[in-house]
């Protein structure tokens, strides 16, 4: 689980905001609302469609160079 260490005199809305936006680039918010609810198969096949097309334009970018 990603933790965020809160600074000596740093406000807990900004330590909030860190952790908010380090669980979002990890992806656990997506998958615990994923599992919150059954998946159809339609929506399995679309969700892994889309991660598979994610990463392959990542790779295409970095393969450019």
């Amino acid at each position: 689980m990603p933790e965020v260490l809160v600074r000596k005199g740093e406000p807990i809305d900004r330590a909030l905001k860190r952790l908010k936006s380090k669980l979002d680039t990890e992806g656990v918010l997506d998958e615990v609302r994923r599992l919150r609810a059954f998946e159809t198969p339609t929506q399995k096949t679309k969700r892994k469609a889309k991660a598979s097309a994610k990463r392959a334009k990542a790779k295409q970018r970095y393969n450019a160079h």
